[in-house]
């Protein structure tokens, strides 16, 4: 016995969808081929396609798609951000990843890491950050989630003071793992190890404000 949903239902299916799409490449591929406008477009795509490529290896962009740390240092303003951890104990359980990107969705997870990797890469090439680095208001709860993960044997065992304001993990413990002072010219002149190469290898290495020659590795 057929109902009246079954009469009126119709299964969705993407195949016309998709026919339609290549019907309709298909004559602007024609259309293209039959005109001057042939050379000058494959012009522009090789050049377009030349570009993309040149920018994906300057920007070092395949170690976006991996959990290490050294990817953060592809931005200068991060290297300061990337010794702090470094020096820190979080270096021995914990990356950058296990912090700022949320863990209960895999597609959860990719998805803001492109999203947020992609506003920090336009806001680092225009110049509009500030100083001191904070966290914008969509990665508050992903880092303060990420707190209680790992430390939920030790908060369950927390008795919280009351308080009207919503409380964050970091409102106590302000050295972890970065330190209270953040910015760029918050140590230039300390002496830290040699950072790993990322990016274009002549711009990383030494703080800003240090002798090049401290610096510079030896040659085996």
């Amino acid at each position: 016995m057929t109902t009246k949903r079954d009469k009126h239902s119709v299964p969705l299916s993407p195949i016309p969808a998709i026919l339609a799409l290549l019907e309709w490449g298909l004559a602007a591929h024609r259309s293209i081929t039959r005109t001057r406008w042939l050379v000058p477009m494959i012009g522009v795509t090789g050049l377009l396609v030349g570009l993309g490529l040149v920018a994906f290896r300057t920007s070092n962009a395949a170690s976006y798609l991996s959990n290490d740390p050294r990817a953060c240092i592809n931005c200068h303003v991060m290297i300061p951000y990337y010794a702090s951890w470094e020096r820190s104990s979080h270096r021995k359980v914990a990356t950058c990843a296990d912090c700022h990107v949320p863990h209960d969705n895999k597609l959860r997870k990719l998805w803001f890491k492109a999203t947020d990797g992609l506003r920090h890469a336009t806001v680092f090439t225009r110049g509009t950050y500030s100083q001191t680095l904070r966290l914008n208001p969509k990665a508050v709860p992903v880092v303060q989630r990420n707190c209680v993960r790992c430390h939920s044997h030790q908060v369950m065992s927390t008795k919280m003071g009351r308080s009207q304001y919503e409380r964050r993990c970091w409102d106590c413990h302000r050295e972890v793992p970065h330190g209270r002072t953040q910015s760029l010219s918050s140590s230039p002149h300390v002496r830290r190890p040699i950072l790993p190469t990322a990016g274009i290898p002549r711009r990383q290495g030494r703080p800003s404000g240090a002798p090049r020659k401290v610096y510079r590795k030896e040659a085996p």
